[in-house]
């Protein structure tokens, strides 16, 4: 009995350190039709070596592989110069931060930035806040995590 309660404590003590890495909430499954219905037209997540792992041939958007636990405006895409600053603050893609991110792009750099005249690229928003989080559990998925 001792032992149970001594494992109940671990994990629950343990749980906030999980859940600040790239551990999603959401529903994968949930997801997928999501990234079909809303982001599938302008993105895709294709490993290093190519192989698409999700969507279809999407390229006005950048490859969402490895988005989770990745910086904010880096890697093979021309990014807007907001979301490049964003990610030079050190920040990474959570959960949390990609949820709100999704659901109002220029919303979101003008507060995390504090900078009134921040701009997003992405002009598309998500509606439901149970679609993004369940879009962040399916591409959590694509990645080297």
């Amino acid at each position: 009995m001792k032992l149970l309660s001594s494992v109940i404590a671990f994990a629950a003590l343990a749980a906030p350190a999980f859940a600040a890495g790239h551990a999603a909430t959401g529903d994968a499954a949930a997801g997928e039709d999501a990234f079909n219905r809303q982001c599938a037209s302008c993105h895709i997540a294709a490993d290093a070596d190519g192989n698409v792992l999700a969507g279809r041939n999407g390229r006005s958007g950048p490859n969402l592989y490895g988005i989770a636990g990745g910086t904010p405006g880096s890697g093979d895409f021309r990014y807007g110069a907001s979301l490049v600053a964003y990610g030079e603050t050190g920040a990474v893609w959570t959960e949390e931060n990609f949820v709100a991110y999704v659901m109002d792009p220029t919303g979101y750099l003008r507060e995390a930035l504090d900078d009134s005249r921040a701009r997003a690229k992405m002009a598309y928003r998500v509606r439901s806040e149970e679609d993004a989080v369940n879009l962040y559990a399916y591409l959590a998925q694509f990645g080297d995590m």
